[in-house]
């Protein structure tokens, strides 16, 4: 019998569209090649202009570059979201429901500090968040 997860019972998580998740401290987001095509098309650009301009390689992989203050190559400061919502990597679709954020409550709780979405809106069961979870690797 493997033991349950603390988050067994479920979380809430509904995206308020704060920008918090794509501004402040740099990171990385993993970018596919076929994400950098959606991309390209969505924003009407050649593949290799949104590379050159929008990615860089870290770590061996493609990521999404930042500014140096940590906004997101493709975070629209003014109207505080994404300039490419629609396509974005699953990273950023799957957020927050990484790994790393389930590892424990304590891991989730500082989600909770960051993103005010996180422990409220829609319900996700077990189900749906180990699914989500499953997406990506972070």
């Amino acid at each position: 019998m493997s033991k349950k997860p603390w988050y067994s019972d479920g979380l809430r998580f509904e995206c308020t569209g704060c920008g918090n998740c794509c501004t402040g401290a740099p990171g990385v987001v993993w970018v596919s090649d076929e994400e950098l095509h959606q991309i390209a098309e969505f924003i009407d650009e050649p593949v290799g202009a949104v590379k050159i301009e929008h990615t860089k390689l870290f770590a061996g992989r493609r990521t999404l570059k930042d500014f140096a203050n940590g906004d997101c190559t493709f975070f629209d400061p003014e109207k505080r979201g994404c300039k490419i919502y629609p396509v974005r990597p699953i990273q950023c679709r799957t957020w927050p429901f990484w790994e790393s954020n389930l590892e424990s409550e304590a891991e989730w709780d500082d989600v909770k500090r960051e993103c005010p979405g996180a422990g409220q809106g829609n319900f996700f069961s077990l189900e749906q968040i180990e699914a989500e979870a499953a997406k990506i690797q972070i």
